[in-house]
């Protein structure tokens, strides 16, 4: 199956202005807005279903909602964290519109980002103890999105772009909480992101330790996106794809970026890399993050269509504990 690209990207092209993001009912707010793209949900809602459409028309099967920072904690920078529940609820509809107007069956999956803040590190360097976050906020500001989405009817739920395993795993808390509370929870894909050419996350994890953290959420499938281009991403997705009894998904940016900050990769470099990925077994589920549009979306759908999915392997019956590094019980 292939998601959709970036919708930061496609925002950017179209070079809103501070008055776009506005819109006439926040014409007043006291605080600059531009760069809120989830706000342009309530803002200006053609043009972010006009971005689904765009990549729904390329070959998606899967869109995601426009709310990668929809969350009270984000929104809070902006003083718009009371309407983090109705960003949500908006481009959950949004996106389901985009896919009712096809003539074919497509997926819509309701993004949720990993926040501005992190659980693990201190933003301090003089006081390694401190955390401007707690688990216990991430977990609230989480819930009120999740149950948001859900509420809307979106058919999967993706915990995506994860540079910190701790507040991903209060993601996952809040979203078994609501199971708990008898919410019907769809599917789950947990999507982490290797910051760098270290191989690990921002908070020192290698996708195999990541991993670990994160099967005990039983997840539809389990992936990496953003901060890497696919060739550079392929031997993390390979390290989950040999350890994962769940479907992997993979959408790299389109390449790594530029001196000025934006993204060379063709579509037709993409695709060959994750064309190559699909021949050689290693996903199930392929798209694109940062720098790539619906060029890159029909190239992709193009190089995987007809291959046949990886066979995800079955569940080890060993120990496994997460660190760092993953620890597995009787491992040579």
């Amino acid at each position: 199956m292939v998601t959709d690209g970036a919708m930061g990207t496609m925002i950017q092209d179209t070079k809103p202005d501070e008055a776009t993001y506005r819109g006439a009912r926040f014409r007043d707010h006291p605080m600059d807005v531009g760069g809120n793209n989830e706000l342009l949900s309530l803002t200006a809602p053609d043009l972010i279903r006009g971005i689904h459409t765009a990549f729904l028309e390329a070959g998606a099967d899967i869109v995601c909602t426009n709310t990668f920072s929809a969350n009270a904690i984000s929104q809070a920078d902006y003083d718009m964290a009371d309407l983090a529940v109705e960003m949500n609820q908006a481009s959950a509809a949004l996106a389901r519109e985009a896919v009712t107007a096809l003539d074919r069956k497509a997926w819509v999956a309701g993004a949720i980002g990993p926040t501005n803040r992190t659980a693990s590190i201190s933003p301090d360097v003089n006081d390694p103890g401190f955390r401007n976050v707690t688990f216990d906020a991430l977990a609230e500001a989480y819930s009120a999105a999740a149950e948001a989405l859900i509420g809307a009817g979106v058919d999967l739920l993706l915990v995506e772009t994860i540079f910190d395993t701790l507040n991903a795993k209060a993601a996952l808390y809040a979203i078994e909480t609501l199971r708990d509370a008898g919410h019907a929870v769809p599917p789950l894909i947990i999507s982490g992101t290797i910051t760098d050419r270290s191989g690990r996350t921002l908070t020192g994890q290698t996708p195999e330790a990541f991993w670990t953290s994160v099967s005990h959420a039983r997840p539809f499938a389990v992936g990496l996106n953003c901060a890497l281009g696919a060739e550079e991403m392929r031997p993390h997705i390979r390290a989950l794809a040999d350890l994962a009894p769940a479907r992997i998904s993979a959408y790299p940016n389109a390449g790594l970026p530029n001196e000025m900050g934006g993204y060379d990769e063709t579509p037709a470099q993409t695709s060959s890399h994750l064309g190559e990925w699909a021949r050689a077994g290693l996903v199930n589920i392929v798209g694109g993050c940062c720098g790539t549009g619906p060029g890159h979306i029909a190239a992709i759908k193009a190089a995987v269509e007809g291959v046949v999915p990886r066979t995800p392997p079955p569940p080890a019956a060993r120990l496994r504990l997460s660190g760092l590094e993953m620890f597995e019980a009787g491992a040579a």
